[in-house]
Parts: structure tokens; C-alpha cells; sequence
């Protein structure tokens, strides 16, 4: 068996074009990036966002503070950008800097201009089934389930991680859907059996190599959230958390990079056209 490429990049692009259309319809949305300390990876993606959405005809500013800023000193940024009108979305990058309290941080940023859906109310209203800003990527996980038609009804899913940027809500969006989901993380005893018996993975663990095709479900839909870099031949480069061979049992799998990437960005950007209209 060969797995069905879940093809981020295109789905993505097929969202953003439709985003183009409603903003040239509309507001112009503006993004506020705020970007603290040097983070190679970060200033990379922050970079993405930014293309992606003058791609659609918004626009975004960039707010950056040093590596050794306070927690205080992001928040009071956070505040000065939620009373700006001309400002629809903010996004704060994470990770932040360790001495950073990213909690109070999110907390921070008002639920109107939360596009990132990171602020512990949207991430409440997911498992109370109310409306809110979900969590850029785990949309664009259930948008890329959808795509592909999917099935998630009675099914088994599994999750691994739990952040709060990407386990938990893409557990209680996976609930929502009426599949019976399991939660695996770092103290996790035995992940095998766990894995083996999931229709639907999800491995937001960070780890290289943590899914591999023998705990794999013959058929199962295998969608890959890590970002972990490793250095080839004096270059870095991205790969995920589930091993190659995965692709030989897998009905469904979602590659690093060119699957939940994209979408992350696609559904950021959605979120931010929604709060233009707000």
C-alpha cells in the first residue's frame, strides 16, 4: 500500500484564492506580527505569513523586541496593538524567549483580534462547542481531513502531544466530530498499542521518528505536525515526527514539509479575514 498524499500546499492555496476574492470584495485585513528575539525558525515563518497574506491583498506590521525582553514588555506591546483600530489580528510568535510568561502573553491579546485562537476563552469554546477563533492549525488539520473526505464519525483517533497550540484543540475539534480520542504524550507507557488501534493519527510530538509504520493501522489517515530540523551536508532542513515507512501502510498521509504547513497559514489567514468583518 502506497498512502494517499495529504497535499497541504494545494488545499491551502485553493483557500487562499478564495480569501482573495473576499478581500477584494471588502476591508483590507492587517495583521500585527509580533516577533520576540532571533529565532532563525521563527523569523522564517513569521516571513511565510507575511507573503502569504499580501499574497491575498492584506497587509501585515511587524513588531519585533529583543531576546531579552520581559514578559512585561510583550504584553504592554500586546495592549498598545489591541487598541489599535487599524489592526484586526495580532499573532504573537511562538516560542517566545524562556523568561517570557507565554500564557499571560496570550491572555493578553483581545478576543476579537485573537486570529491564532490561542486566547483561553477560544480555546474553551471549542469543548463547550461554542464560536470562536480556532486554533490556525488544528483547522487546517480538520480543513485537510475534509478535504480528503476522511471519516471521523466512530472512528478511533489518536493524539500525540498536548500543547495547547496544537494537541488539545485538535482533540476537542476531532470530539466534536463524534470520534473516540486518546491523548499520548511524554509519560505515555506504551505508544504501540495506542497507535495500532487508531483510525486517525495525529503526532504534534516534536520527536523525529516516534511513529513508525509497524504501529501503523493498515489504511489509517497519519497526519504529520512536527517540525524538527536536522543538519545534512552542512544545511538544515525540516522533517517531521513519523518515519518514511509510514507510507507503506498508511492510506493517508500528511508530508514535512507540504501538509499541515501550509494549512496553518491558509487557516491563519482565514481567521484574519473573519476578524476584518468583525
Amino acid at each position: 500500500m502506497t498512502a494517499v498524499v495529504l497535499d497541504g500546499k494545494a488545499v491551502g492555496a485553493a483557500i487562499l484564492e478564495k480569501l482573495c476574492v473576499r478581500v477584494s470584495n471588502g476591508i483590507i485585513p492587517r495583521l500585527a506580527a509580533v516577533l520576540v528575539g532571533n529565532d532563525e525558525a521563527s523569523q522564517t515563518y513569521v516571513a511565510m505569513k507575511r507573503q502569504a497574506c499580501e499574497k491575498i491583498g492584506g497587509s501585515v506590521q511587524l513588531e519585533t523586541l529583543p531576546q531579552d525582553a520581559t514578559t512585561q514588555q510583550v504584553v504592554s506591546l500586546v495592549e498598545k496593538l489591541n487598541g489599535d483600530e487599524s489592526i484586526h489580528g495580532i499573532l504573537v510568535q511562538l516560542p517566545l524567549p524562556k523568561q517570557v510568561d507565554a500564557a499571560a502573553v496570550l491572555q493578553k491579546i483581545s478576543l476579537e483580534k485573537d486570529v491564532d485562537g490561542l486566547h483561553p476563552i477560544h480555546l474553551a469554546a471549542i469543548f463547550e462547542r461554542k464560536n470562536g477563533f480556532v486554533p490556525a492549525t488544528a483547522k487546517g488539520i480538520m480543513a485537510l481531513l475534509d478535504y480528503y473526505k476522511i471519516p471521523l464519525e466512530g472512528k478511533n483517533a489518536l493524539v500525540i502531544g498536548r500543547s495547547v497550540e496544537v494537541g488539545i484543540p485538535v482533540a476537542g475539534l476531532l470530539l466534536a466530530r463524534n470520534a473516540t480520542v486518546t491523548i499520548a504524550h511524554s509519560k505515555t507507557k506504551d505508544l504501540m498499542p495506542l497507535c495500532k488501534n487508531a483510525d486517525v493519527v495525529v503526532s504534534a510530538a516534536g520527536k523525529i521518528g516516534i511513529v513508525t509504520a509497524s504501529m501503523v493501522k493498515p489504511g489509517a489517515a497519519v497526519i504529520d505536525v512536527g517540525t524538527n530540523f536536522v543538519e545534512e551536508n552542512g544545511k538544515r532542513r525540516v522533517v517531521g515526527d513519523v518515519a518514511d515507512d509510514v507510507a507503506d501502510v498508511a492510506g493517508f498521509l500528511s508530508p514535512v514539509p507540504g501538509g499541515v504547513g501550509p494549512m496553518t497559514i491558509a487557516c491563519l489567514l482565514e481567521n484574519l479575514v473573519e476578524a476584518s468583518s468583525i
